[in-house]
Parts: C-alpha cells; structure tokens; sequence
C-alpha cells in the first residue's frame, strides 16, 4: 500500500473520544464526502461515500453515538482501475437527517443549506485537530517521502478551500490553494508542515515513518554531496598534477632539469618521482619540508618557465 493510504488506514483508527470532537471530525467527513438527496415530497437523505471500511465504522459508531441514527450500509465494488469496495453509508430517517445536519452546521433552522464552517466545531483545540483529522479523511493524500514533500486535500468549493486554509494557517502551515478542473487544490509542500500536520491530525507512525525517511534522505544527500565535492577536489589535483608534470617535462626535454635553480630542479623532480600526490604530500619530500602554498609558489614559478619555452617554440 501506499504511504497516503497507510496514513489515512492509521487515522481512520483514530477514535475522538470527547463528543465535542466526534462532531467536529462528522463535520468534516460530511462536508467532505457527504451528498444529501432530495426525493419526491420533500423527503431527504444523507448519502457518505468511502472507500475504507475503517473510515465507514467511524461513521456508523460516530453517528449512533451522538445521535442514535440508524444507519444503513451499501457495499459496491468499482468496475473501473483498482476494483476497491465503495462503502455507502446512508441516513434516512428524516428526523435523523434534520438532527444531524443542524447539528453539524450544514443546514439552518429553515431547512436552507449552509457553506461556512460552523464556528461552535472549532472552538477547542482538540476539536480543531479532529476536524483536520475528518477532511484529509475525506479527501486527503500525501506523496511517498521517498519522492517530493506534497501533502493535498481535494476541495470542490472555492469558498471553503479558503476557509480550510485560514484554518491551517493558524498553525502557521503554509497551505495554497491551486485550481484543478472543477476542484480547489489545497496543499502543503514543505516537509516541517507536512510533519506538524501529522502530529495534529495524531498520525503519528506515519509521522515517524516520514521522519526516518527524511533523516535518510538528508543523510544520503550530504554523503552525496561530501563524495561530488570530494571527487571533484581530486579531479582538480590530479588535473594540475597532469599539467606541472608536461610543463616539467617540456623544460627537462628543452633546456635540462639542470638548468633550474636548486629548489625548483627539486620540487620538478619530485613531481616525477610522484605525480599523483597532492602539493602539501609534495611538501613534505624535500628538505626542509614546505607547506602547500610554498610548493605552489614555486609550481607557478615552473609553469611560467614552461610558457616561455612554449612561447619561444611557436615564435620559431
């Protein structure tokens, strides 16, 4: 299974025990995945979809615990991509469906539908936390840490999208909203956010699984970085040892090794002797021995002879 669907299978298994909290987390899986149907006289019912059994027994306890509502399940299996089972979990009686749907804020005392987040449902922190935890339920994923950090929640209503938001900010995530077809995108891309997202919705084995994930990253990322930048200080010593030993070569060929002053016929022979050592290993060869940027000087020292002969060579 996939990482968003081992998350959501541990929140599903998240039971709120204070009835302020159960409503809230209802709130939002109604808002989320609930479609009331209207049929001849004016009769209403109350329709949940899911494809997790977990999420459909949070629904049956929550809504028999708070209101006594007898519900009715539906199992489907869908034809189409991954044959999963659609749970339908259905409200009929029409005193339920009124009672639940004033409760949870959907509908006013006329009957009219509502948009907005009833405010009563987020008062308390922990009512918040559930209510996070219900609409990434509802609608909710989040990408394998493996790859990019992206954690979304598909909102068909650009006004609640907004409200969602607000909420979220208010633990200082930084959700956005984009546009996609008919749905509002809001989403989450930074890792901490992600984290503290987890850890408020109580997703905590997913939380711990995405931090041992991300420490791993961050680890193989820097042994990766400390290797390149490794290999590439190698390639340049042993590109510039490749250089000073043609340059010496050039000058023992043209005008003799013999030539040079003392201490550069020396460094110029141990470079030979050792052309794949580095200038401070090179140091350390000759008596006295002389620090890296004493070898380097007189490396510069050779090179400039080099060019002069290269330059007298062409001139001819």
């Amino acid at each position: 299974m996939s990482f968003s669907t081992d998350t959501k299978n541990e929140l599903a298994r998240v039971m709120a025990q204070k009835p302020c909290c159960q409503t809230a987390e209802l709130a939002a899986l109604v808002k989320m995945d609930g479609l009331i149907q209207i049929s001849g006289r004016h009769r209403i019912s109350l329709h949940l979809i899911t494809e997790s059994a977990a999420v459909a027994r949070k629904l049956i306890t929550y809504l028999k615990s708070l209101y006594g509502a007898h519900t009715d399940i539906l199992i489907k299996k869908k034809n189409k991509l991954k044959k999963n089972n659609v749970y339908l979990v259905r409200l009929v009686t029409q005193d339920d469906v009124s009672t639940v749907l004033r409760s949870l804020g959907m509908i006013n005392d006329l009957g009219r539908l509502l948009d907005d987040i009833k405010p009563d449902l987020l008062k308390k922190e922990c009512c918040r936390r559930s209510y996070l935890r219900g609409i990434f339920l509802g609608g909710g994923s989040v990408s394998d840490p493996e790859g990019d950090y992206h954690l979304e929640i598909l909102v068909n209503d650009e006004d609640f999208s907004r409200e969602l938001c607000k909420l979220l900010k208010r633990y200082h995530l930084a959700a956005g909203i984009n546009r996609r077809k008919n749905w509002d995108v809001v989403y989450l891309k930074g890792s901490e956010d992600i984290i503290k997202l987890l850890n408020l919705m109580g997703a905590h084995g997913a939380l711990l699984n995405f931090e041992n994930v991300r420490i791993y990253k961050d680890v193989r990322n820097q042994v990766n970085r400390l290797v390149n930048c490794e290999t590439a200080n190698l390639n340049k010593t042993v590109n510039a040892a490749v250089r000073q030993v043609e340059d010496i070569r050039l000058i023992d060929r043209v005008i003799g090794l013999t030539k040079l002053p003392d201490n550069l016929r020396i460094i110029a022979e141990n470079r030979l002797t050792y052309p794949d050592i580095s200038l401070k290993e090179l140091g350390e060869t000759v008596k006295p021995k002389i620090g890296k940027s004493g070898v380097n000087h007189r490396m510069r020292r050779v090179q400039r002879i080099a060019e002069k002969i290269r330059e007298s060579m062409k001139a001819e």
